[in-house]
C-alpha cells in the first residue's frame, strides 16, 4: 500500500501528537511521585516547549493559511484546521498549566520557597528593593512612549515586557508606554534576609515606574509578552555564496518576523489589549494583518513560567532529584592506558549520562589531540555547549599541526548565533571549517580520528546519537560506539569528504546515510522481517526514537503488522502511527518514556530471522530525517555489545513509572499513575544498561536478545 493511499483515518496529526507529547511533561509537574523542586522544572520545560512550537511550526500554519497553501499531511487536516484544533487543545493546556503553578507555590511555601508580591514586603524589605532598583535596574531601563512623535517600539521574540497607562494631569490625556523586562538581569529578585524568597523583577519595575515616568500618574501597568515567527528562511533548492553571511543575516531579519502569540495579563482591560492589537497588526509583514484577539493568551499574573527554571533555590537537595555519578565503562576505567589500545582490543559502546562522557567522548578527542601518532581529526558539530573540552582539543590539535576539520551546521534551530560564533573561533586557531549545505541540514554525530600505527593507517570513529556537548550529555540519554571497523572507518571517511569537499558519493559500505538512502533502507530492513514472520522464522522489530512521522515508514509498518511481526516503538515525542487497530496494527505497541532524562538515543533492532541486528544513530524516523539532513546510523557488528542493547530495550519496553501507551484513538495512557513504580531510569543510574529481570515482568521482554 502507497503512503499516499492510505486511508487518513490511520495517520495521527502531527502537530497534535506534539501537544499530546508536551502534555506529558506537564503532567510530571503535576504528579505527586516527582521531587518538588524538579516539578517545578517540568512546568518550565513545558513553557518553553511550547514557546518554540509557536515561534515555528504555528508560524508556519499560519503563513501557509495565508499564503492559500492547502497541502495536508497523511491525516489529512488542512492548515487552517490544524491551527483550529491547536487552538482547541491550548485552552485546556493553559488552564492545566496555571493551575499546576497555583498547586505548586503552596507547597513550595512549606519548605521556605516563595515567590513574593511587591505588596507582601515589609517597609524594611521595600526599601532594601527600591535600593536594589536605583542602583541595578534604573539604569537598564528605556521608557517608550507611543503618540505621534513616538512610533510604536520593535518588541523582540519572548521578551516581556510592560503596557504601562500613563495620565498627564496638565493635559489629561492618557498615553501608553513600553517598558521592557531586560533580559539581562535575574527574573528573581531575592528579599533581603529571607531565604529563597523573591519577587518577579517586573513587580520591582511596576512598582518603581513613577521614576521613570516623572511628573506623571501612573494608571496602571500589565505585563505582555511576544511570540514571532523565527525559523530560517533560505529558499528551497538555492545554494548562496557565502552561507555563513546568510545565516548571519537570517539570524538578524528574524527579529523582526511576524506576531503569532501575544500572552498578556488576565486582567489586562480591553482597550489596552485592543490598542496592541491595533500596532502590532500594522507591521510591515504581510502576515501580521492576520493576527486577532483569539492570538491573545491571558495566562495569569505571572507570564513566562520558563524561567522558573532560573530561580536560585539553595539548601533543598530533599527536594531535587539525588545526584548521579556517572560510571566509566570498565574498558575505559585505567586512565593509564591508551584509549587507542582500548578500542582496537574491541568496539566499546556508551550510555549517557548513565556513562561518563567526558571519561569517554572527550577523553577519546583530547588524547587525540595529544598524541604524535595521530594525523588528522574530524567532527560535526551539530550543538556544542560552548567553550568545552572538546573545542579546546580540536584547538590544541590544530596548533599542534595536525590536520583538523570541523563540519559546524549554522542551522541548528536556536543555537545559529552560537554556532557562528564557535565556527569562527575554530576557524582563528587554523581549524578547517565547512558549513555544510544550505538546503541539508548536517545531524549526523560522527568524529573520525586517523591514526598512523605500526601496520598501517587506522580510522578510529565514534558515531552516536548525541551532539558534542557536555551539558546535554548530563541530561539526555543517549547512545554512543567507539570503533576502528575498517568498514565503518572508511564509510565515515567518505561521509565527511563529501561534507568538507565536493562528492557524489552514493554507495556506502556499512552506514545508512540520509538523504542518500536511509528510508529506503530503514523499508527494507522492515519488509525482510515481514518475509521472516510469513515464512515463520523469528521476526521482531523494536525501534526507539524521539519522534515517528514518515508516512511511508508507517505504512511499513502497518504492512509488517499484518505479515504478523511484533513491533515495539518506543517513541518520546511525536508518533503519527496509530497501534492496535484490529487486521492493521493489532501487532504494534507504541510506548513513550518521559521522566528525569530526555530520551534521545535511537535504537533499532530486527530479529532478522535468528541472526539478530541492532543499530544506533541519530536520525528519527521523520520526512525532514530522511529528506532534508545529513544523518548517519551504524549497525553493531560486535555481536557481544548485542546483550547491553537487549537488556536496555527490554528495561525500557518494561518501565511501570515513566511509561505512557498509546492506543487506536491517539489518547495516551499512563502505564500505573498511582503506584510509587520504578522507572527506567531509576534502574539506569544503578546499571547503565538496566536489569529488566528486576523490572515488571511482560511478554513485551520476549525475544529481544540474540
Amino acid at each position: 500500500m502507497e503512503s499516499s493511499q492510505a486511508p487518513r483515518d490511520l495517520f495521527i496529526n502531527r502537530e497534535l501528537s506534539w501537544l499530546a507529547f508536551n502534555a506529558r511533561v506537564l503532567h510530571e509537574a503535576l504528579d505527586w511521585r516527582v521531587p518538588l523542586l524538579e516539578r517545578l522544572k517540568f512546568l518550565a520545560i513545558f513553557s518553553s516547549n511550547l514557546d518554540e512550537f509557536y515561534t515555528v511550526r504555528v508560524a508556519g500554519l499560519r503563513r501557509q493559511v495565508a499564503a492559500n497553501v492547502e497541502k495536508r499531511p497523511p491525516d489529512g487536516m488542512s492548515p487552517a484546521e490544524q491551527i483550529a484544533a491547536i487552538e482547541r487543545t491550548m485552552q485546556g493546556l493553559t488552564e492545566l498549566a496555571r493551575g499546576c503553578l497555583d498547586d505548586l507555590l503552596p507547597r513550595l511555601a512549606s519548605h521556605g520557597v516563595r515567590l513574593l508580591g511587591i505588596d507582601e514586603l515589609s517597609p524594611a524589605e521595600w526599601e532594601a528593593i527600591d535600593e536594589y532598583f536605583e542602583a541595578q535596574v534604573f539604569p537598564v531601563l528605556t521608557p517608550l512612549a507611543v503618540d505621534p512623535g513616538h512610533p510604536f517600539p520593535y518588541i523582540s521574540n519572548l521578551s516581556l515586557s510592560l503596557a504601562v497607562q500613563v495620565h498627564d494631569p496638565e493635559t489629561a490625556v492618557m498615553h501608553f508606554a513600553r517598558v521592557k523586562v531586560p533580559k539581562s538581569l535575574p527574573r528573581w529578585v531575592a528579599v533581603p534576609g529571607r531565604a529563597n524568597h523573591f519577587v518577579p523583577l517586573e513587580q520591582v519595575i511596576g512598582a518603581n515606574l513613577g521614576a521613570l515616568f516623572p511628573g506623571m500618574e501612573i494608571k496602571g501597568w500589565f505585563a505582555f509578552r511576544l511570540t514571532r515567527y523565527s525559523d530560517l528562511e533560505i529558499p528551497d533548492g538555492e545554494e548562496p555564496e557565502d552561507l555563513l553571511a546568510t545565516i548571519e543575516l537570517q539570524v538578524f531579519k528574524r527579529r523582526f518576523g511576524e506576531v503569532v502569540r501575544v500572552e498578556v495579563q488576565h486582567d489586562m482591560p480591553e482597550e489596552l489589549q485592543a490598542l496592541l492589537l491595533e500596532e502590532l497588526r500594522d507591521e510591515e509583514n504581510p502576515e501580521a494583518t492576520m493576527l486577532s484577539d483569539r492570538d491573545f493568551h491571558r495566562v495569569g499574573t505571572l507570564l513566562d513560567f520558563g524561567d522558573l527554571m532560573t530561580l536560585p533555590i539553595v539548601d533543598l537537595p530533599d527536594l531535587r532529584y539525588p545526584p548521579v555519578t556517572p560510571h566509566v565503562p570498565p574498558s575505559l576505567q585505567d586512565a593509564g592506558r591508551n584509549i587507542f589500545d582500548v578500542i582496537r582490543e574491541g568496539d566499546v559502546l556508551l550510555h549517557h549520562p548513565f556513562e561518563s562522557f567526558s571519561g569517554t567522548v572527550e577523553r577519546f578527542l583530547e588524547t587525540a589531540a595529544e598524541d604524535e601518532h595521530v594525523l588528522a581529526i574530524k567532527l560535526a558539530l551539530y550543538r556544542t555547549s560552548g567553550d568545552t573540552a572538546i573545542v579546546e582539543a580540536l584547538v590544541d590539535a590544530a596548533q599542534r599541526g595536525k590536520q583538523v576539520a570541523v563540519l559546524v551546521e549554522l542551522k541548528a534551530r536556536g543555537d545559529e548565533a552560537n554556532n557562528i560564533q564557535w565556527a569562527r573561533k575554530l576557524e582563528s586557531f587554523g581549524v578547517h571549517v565547512a558549513y555544510g549545505s544550505a538546503i541539508l541540514k548536517t545531524h549526523a554525530k560522527t568524529a573520525l580520528v586517523v591514526r598512523r600505527e605500526a601496520d598501517g593507517i587506522r580510522r578510529y570513529v565514534h558515531i552516536g546519537s548525541g551532539n558534542y556537548n557536555s551539558k546535554t550529555a548530563k541530561v539526555y540519554t543517549d547512545l554512543g560506539l567507539l570503533t576502528c571497523s575498517p568498514s565503518i572507518g572508511a564509510d565515515v571517511s567518505d561521509l565527511f569528504n563529501s561534507l568538507t569537499g565536493i562528492s557524489r558519493q552514493r554507495v556506502f559500505r556499512k552506514l545508512l546515510v540520509a538523504p542518500l538512502s536511509l528510508r529506503d533502507r530503514i523499508i527494507a530492513l522492515i519488509a525482510r522481517e515481514a518475509d521472516h514472520a510469513r515464512h515463520g522464522r523469528p521476526a521482531r522489530i523494536i525501534a526507539k526514537m524521539n519522534a515517528l512521522v514518515d508516512a511511508d515508514v508507517i505504512v511499513a509498518l502497518y504492512e509488517a503488522s499484518q505479515a504478523g511481526v511484533d513491533v515495539d516503538l518506543i517513541v518520546r515525542g511525536i508518533c503519527c502511527l496509530r497501534p492496535g487497530i484490529p487486521g492493521i496494527s493489532d501487532r504494534i505497541r507504541v510506548v513513550s518514556l518521559i521522566g528525569r532524562f530526555l530520551e534521545h538515543s535511537r535504537i533499532v533492532h530486527f530479529a532478522n530471522g535468528g541472526e539478530p541486528e541492532y543499530y544506533i544513530g541519530s536520525a528519527d524516523w521523520m520526512p525532514r530525517n530522511f529528506d532534508r539532513r545529513v544523518e548517519a546510523v551504524a549497525p553493531l557488528e560486535d555481536r557481544q555489545l548485542h546483550a547491553k542493547l537487549a537488556s536496555l530495550l527490554a528495561t525500557c519496553l518494561a518501565d511501570d513509572r515513566q511509561a505512557w501507551d498509546l492506543d487506536a484513538s491517539g489518547s495516551w495512557r499512563q502505564r500505573r499513575p498511582d503506584e510509587e513504580g520504578r522507572g527506567v531510569h531509576d534502574i539506569l543510574v544503578r546499571d547503565p544498561w538496566g536489569r529488566p529481570d528486576s523490572a515488571r515482568p511482560s511478554r513485551e521482554m520476549e525475544a529481544v536478545g540474540d
